[in-house]
């Protein structure tokens, strides 16, 4: 078992693997997302987005706003870059 992340935008896939953690700019303050994390949807204001993949360095996605949504050890992020 794995955590699933996919980062999209309005115009394309930005990233789409499995990663170790994600930790999000949440409208009420940022916010880590491991393995087990409760479902949750909430938005997210401008900030970085960092993820680090399970076969690599920690990598960041600048974001203006959007929303995340867990559920499964799914992580979906659709957010205006």
């Amino acid at each position: 078992m794995s955590l699933k992340l996919k980062i999209v935008s309005p115009e394309k896939v930005v990233y789409e693997g499995e990663v170790d953690s994600v930790l999000v700019p949440g409208t009420k303050g940022q916010f880590e997302i491991l393995m087990g994390h409760a479902p949750i949807i909430s938005t997210l204001e401008k900030g970085s987005v960092r993820f680090t993949p399970k076969d690599g360095e920690c990598q960041y996605v600048q974001v203006l706003n959007g929303f995340v949504e867990v559920h499964s050890n799914n992580v979906s992020i659709c957010a205006e870059l």
